[in-house]
């Protein structure tokens, strides 16, 4: 399921990650890969503020949509 079907404080695994390659390569130096523990923090409109590596990073709605937990 797609990052955005988290609740606010639930966590959870990154299993996939879609889109282009150079969205791909955007979100992995971001910190999102495959296997890394994500949680989310808060959800505005549902833009996305989660913690990811012991940092907090905003992701838009669209981003976050390519992003599977």
């Amino acid at each position: 399921m797609p990052l955005t079907m988290l609740r606010k404080g639930e966590s959870s695994l990154i299993t996939h990650i879609g889109g282009k390659p150079e969205t791909r390569q955007f979100l992995e130096n971001l910190g999102f890969i495959v296997g890394s523990p994500v949680t989310v923090v808060s959800d505005i409109g549902g833009n996305l503020i989660v913690r990811i590596k012991d940092a907090r990073v905003a992701v838009s709605q669209e981003m976050a949509q390519k992003i599977f937990v």
